[in-house]
């Protein structure tokens, strides 16, 4: 397992989500100390979202009596933060979050607080926490999943972070499943995320006939336990779709195990059963039948870890191996 540099000091991770803006300080252990979480007020313009994710993170820092100042923080900030995104410029330009476009976040960070950022996608940083300290310990080739309001991934290659050329590896939720799909938020015909995300999963619902209560993901995930048939079809259509693209990966990359979390894998054999079956259908070969698709451990927590992985933990989290600079 990787060790941790600068043992004792504490890291400040960002997790910056469609929904959710998140903040904590996280011990050299991976254990979440003092974190704080606000929506995202997406209705705001670039400049205004900036400043309602740096009062999450002033307010984690106030709580926990630290400031970069301090000897006990790490000098740097890791954030995991809503893709595409580009490592290379330091900016990102979120599909659900309109209000940032080419927005250069690592700079207005480093501007702000004085030290560097490790700046990854929030699917790496849950791939990178569910490989440090959860479902995918003692893997060397693994992909991590988020199955919520969209779909990301994140990729551990022989033992180490795979972020590719810009930052944007793994990010299966936009690779077609269906040629004759559903028209994608980023613009593509039948990606993943528009069949499988929550917001696909319970639009889908709602077309065919399902009026169950508020009409959310979480609404579809309770009526097909209870046997609703529509909600159940929604949740097939969706595992057939993950089954589908996770096979492709897995015989692309030869993976070990695949990690899945997020509000719409929370619903368990609802999901994984038809993920499963699929699976097996387009996993043809034997190498690729042989991996394991499992939830992932941490829950929301596992995105804030791995964004502090990259500061704590750099020879093996961050691109390079060398602390962000």
């Amino acid at each position: 397992m990787p060790s941790t540099s600068d043992s004792g000091r504490v890291a400040l991770a960002v997790d910056i989500g469609g929904s959710k803006f998140a903040a904590a300080i996280v011990s050299p252990d991976g254990e979440i100390v003092v974190s704080r979480r606000v929506s995202n007020p997406q209705s705001l313009d670039a400049d205004a979202l900036f400043e309602a994710l740096v009062g999450a993170i002033d307010a984690t820092l106030q709580e926990a009596g630290l400031s970069f100042a301090d000897p006990r923080l790490m000098d740097g900030i890791g954030v995991g933060t809503a893709a595409p995104l580009d490592l290379n410029s330091g900016t990102l330009s979120p599909v659900n979050i309109p209000g940032w476009r080419l927005f250069p976040l690592r700079d207005r960070l480093t501007a702000r607080y004085g030290v560097p950022v490790g700046m990854i996608g929030d699917a790496v940083a849950v791939a990178i926490g569910e490989h440090w300290k959860g479902a995918a310990r003692g893997n060397d080739n693994v992909l991590g999943m988020v199955v919520s309001t969209g779909v990301g991934g994140g990729l551990i290659l022989g033992g180490r972070v795979m972020p590719g050329a810009t930052g944007n590896a793994g990010h299966i939720g936009h690779a077609s499943v269906d040629p004759i799909g559903p028209v994608c938020v980023c613009g593509g015909i039948g990606c993943l995320e528009a069949i499988a995300s929550g917001l696909s999963l319970a639009a889908w619902a709602r077309s065919n006939g399902f009026s169950g209560g508020d009409g959310s993901a979480a609404a579809v995930a309770d009526a097909a336990a209870s046997g609703d048939q529509v909600a159940l079809a929604a949740f097939r259509r969706s595992g057939d779709a993950l089954g589908m693209a996770i096979a492709g990966a897995v015989t692309l990359l030869d993976l070990d195990l695949v990690v899945i979390g997020g509000g719409v894998a929370a619903a368990g054999p609802l999901l994984f059963e038809p993920l499963a079956e699929a699976y097996r259908r387009y996993a043809a070969l034997g190498f690729a039948s042989a991996p394991r698709v499992v939830p992932a451990t941490l829950g929301s927590a596992a995105g804030l870890i791995g964004a502090a992985a990259v500061v704590l933990a750099p020879e093996t989290y961050w691109p390079g191996g060398d602390r962000p600079r």
